[in-house]
Formats: structure tokens, sequence, C-alpha cells
């Protein structure tokens, strides 16, 4: 039995899909089943709550031997910590209780660089407390994602820019959800693997944010540029939107830290295997329909 969370999440739906037609048996952890496609629905095991919660998350992991794990980004979190924590504390006791076999989880670059990096070093410290359980272990782990994109579709198609806080002319690794998902899954299918291995997943190009807006005009076919905000701008309009003021000074210390320490730069060697997707190809199949329509 595999139990996958965020299953209505950006990757967990795209591990959901990969798994529903070729594992014997799902459980997913949801908190609201009607936000899963009807076709899902019939196929898989439904648990009703948040893995944050323990009572919720030790009915779905029972019988259990495969987890494949993700922290959501919760913006209105008053702790970046404590967000972390908060569910993370609950599986590490659960695998020593139910007889956990594998887990695969969700996590990013900067493991032995990072300091003071905000949801990275909360992301590096979750590893790190599931690894200490023991419990055989693969950590995804990536850059940027190519989809964090999506959220300015909007100003790309209406002023032809976004707005970035990393530096316009430092070269940016990303990797494209999709490249995560597959990987999670293969994985998760996978009853050969043992002990515990950090796994990069970074894609194969070499581009700053400024070579990136010249590959997105060439795919919109219209001039985008990238508008240099510093951290705090960015601090002040996520807070505007409606982030807890904890959440968008971790994002903020990610920016800061990422621009200072470069460890998601030109030192990151691409991972074909596991992240083949190009940027210009993800531009093609997934921006440039976002900003269409």
């Amino acid at each position: 039995m595999i139990v996958i969370t965020t299953p209505t999440g950006q990757i967990g739906r795209q591990v959901l899909e990969h798994l529903v037609d070729r594992a014997e048996g799902v459980r997913v952890i949801v908190r609201d089943p009607a936000r899963l496609p009807a076709r899902v629905r019939e196929r898989v095991e439904v648990v009703v709550g948040s893995h944050a919660d323990p009572v919720v998350l030790k009915e779905a992991c029972q019988g259990a031997d495969r987890v494949f794990w993700l922290v959501p980004p919760t913006p209105g979190a008053q702790s970046v910590e404590g967000h972390f924590r908060a569910f993370t504390e609950p599986l590490c006791r659960l695998i020593g209780e139910q007889g956990v076999e594998r887990v695969v989880a969700v996590s990013t670059l900067g493991r032995g660089v990072a300091r003071n990096a905000g949801q990275i070093s909360a992301s590096l410290a979750t590893d790190e407390a599931i690894a200490a359980t023991g419990v055989p272990y693969r950590a995804l782990c990536a850059p940027s994602l190519m989809e964090n994109l999506l959220r300015q579709t909007a100003s790309i198609r209406d002023e032809g820019l976004w707005r970035e806080a990393y530096d316009a002319d430092r070269v940016m690794r990303t990797c494209a959800t999709r490249d995560i998902a597959a990987e999670a899954a293969r994985l998760l299918l996978d009853g050969s693997w043992s002990g515990q291995e950090d796994v990069p997943m970074v894609g194969p190009d070499d581009l700053t944010p400024e070579g990136m807006a010249r590959v997105v005009s060439e795919v919109l076919e219209r001039p985008v540029r990238v508008q240099r905000i510093s951290s705090a701008e960015q601090r002040a309009a996520l807070i505007r939107f409606g982030a807890s003021e904890a959440w968008a000074q971790g994002l903020a210390d990610m920016v800061d830290a990422l621009n200072e320490l470069g460890f998601y730069g030109v030192d990151a060697p691409s991972t074909p295997e596991c992240a083949p997707t190009g940027f210009r190809q993800w531009c093609e199949e997934v921006l440039k329909p976002a900003v269409l329509a």
C-alpha cells in the first residue's frame, strides 16, 4: 500500500496520476475529497484530513509500506520552522510504530550550503529528522520550480514582465514538477532500493533569469523582460497578498541566501536521467497555454 500526501497539490496530483493505474493499492490523505478527479476517487482509498494530524496520519498509514511525503506550502503559517515541524514530527513517530518501509519526499538543493535560508533550511531539517528514524529514504532535491513562473502569468500577459528577486545575471537552476512526480512514482513502485540518499533534480538549462526571459519572449512571440525587485519588496508584496510576516520573511531569507551563496547556480550539475524537461519545452507546453488562456 502506498500513501500519497498532497494528492490535489501541484506535485502530489501528478504522482497520483502516475500511480493510480500502476500500483496495486493507493491511499490518499486529502482535506476535500471533492477536489480529486472522479476517476481517481473511484480507484483509491481516501482518508479525510491533514497529514499533520497524528490521528489522520496513523489511520492512513495502517498497513502501508510506502509513503510519498510533501510538506505543503502554507503562506498563512505563523512560523516557518513550526509549520514544517508540525507535519514532520507525527511522521517520525509513526515510522517507528507502524513499519513504514520506504519514504520518498520532496526536498530542495542546498544541503551543506544553505544557511539561514528560510523555507529551504526548514525543508532540509525535515530531511534530517526523517533520516534520523533510520527508514529507507529518498529526498528529491529540486532547485527553483519552473511552475513558480505561473504565479506571474497575468503580469507576463498584460505587462510583458515578471518580477524577480534573484540576481538577474546569475544562473538559476530549475526543474519541472512533472519530472519530480515521475521520479517519485518510479521510486515508490521500485521495491529494490534501501538506505538513504539525496536525489538531485536539476533540469538541463544553464540560464539566468534574463536568459529565461529571452526564451519566454521567443516562445510567446512578444517581448518579455525581468524586473528586478529586492527581497524586501518581495516580502512586502507577499504580505499585501495575505502571507504571514513569518512566511514572507522566510522567503526573503531564502532569496538572500540564494543570491549570496549561489547554490541554485552554475555549480549544480544537471541530472537529465531524472529531470529531462528543458525550460523552452516547459514554456511551450505549460506556460504558453496558461498565458493565452
